[in-house]
């Protein structure tokens, strides 16, 4: 069994990025800790909901209607409701927090898209709907044991893969410029960096690490593309005359790494 499979994705962008797959024993401990405060969650619905139907029949007793297949209802209604508490636990944190949720944030890991990019709203309730059935007779388990890119069921027909938090490590090995230097300076006053996601990070040091191995135009090309999806994202209105796009790459790279030092 491979305690560390690590696998290779392959941008829009044509940037490759290397992760950690989370493994089972990771994915156990999250999940045992988000069915913990599921529990926690369906256990406060049921209390609520026993106190209201009681409530209800009393009421309805006392006027005389005939409720006799009133409690089946509400019984199917609760159930209803406990699913939706249930499939709805997991699409909203992993949707609202990037691809995790508490137990995923406690054990370090991360839904992603196969292609790098943050999770969606289709493919989080793709991945929840589905559980279930991966977790019928543990075949989730199986899947992800036997499998290369260890995915249950829920991320085959999803399109994602649960990865471990990774940051990029180390400083800067490029020679920076005064202009980019001093931009890196004012880019957390006149930006907001945080909007920038770790694998958006991740993407702009793996293209300032490898440019050097691209051809001219392709790396130009490249470079400039970057350059415009991470001044959307910052939103930045101008970046300062004289800079390239490169230089204001470095410079969104040294300011990151600045600011979120542990990234």
């Amino acid at each position: 069994m491979r305690l560390f499979n690590r696998i290779i994705l392959l941008t829009p962008e044509s940037v490759e990025l290397e992760f950690t797959l989370a493994g089972i024993g990771s994915r156990a401990l999250a999940l045992l800790i988000d069915y913990s405060i599921l529990l926690v969650f369906i256990l406060g619905f049921w209390i609520l909901w026993a106190i209201f139907v009681y409530q209800l029949l009393d009421f309805l007793e006392n006027t005389g209607v005939n409720y006799a297949d009133l409690p089946i209802w509400l019984v199917a209604i609760a159930i209803l409701f406990s699913s939706i508490i249930y499939t709805g636990y997991f699409i909203f944190f992993e949707v609202r927090w990037q691809g995790q949720t508490p137990g995923k944030r406690f054990a370090k890991i991360r839904v992603i898209c196969d292609d790098g990019k943050p999770i969606r709203l289709s493919q989080a309730s793709l991945r929840s709907l589905l559980r279930p059935i991966d977790d019928t007779l543990f075949i989730g388990t199986f899947f992800i044991l036997f499998g290369k890119r260890e995915k249950r069921l829920g991320d085959w027909v999803a399109g994602t893969v649960v990865i471990q938090e990774e940051r990029p490590q180390g400083r800067s090995t490029f020679v920076i410029s005064g202009e980019t230097q001093q931009l890196a300076t004012e880019l957390p006053q006149i930006t907001n960096l945080s909007q920038l996601l770790p694998d958006d990070f991740a993407i702009i040091s793996e293209y300032l690490h490898r440019r050097r191995l691209m051809q001219p135009r392709a790396r130009a090309d490249l470079s400039l593309k970057l350059a415009r999806q991470t001044k959307a994202i910052i939103q930045l209105e101008t970046v300062p005359p004289g800079l390239d796009s490169d230089r204001f790459l470095e410079a969104v790279y040294l300011a990151y790494q600045e600011q979120f030092p542990a990234y």
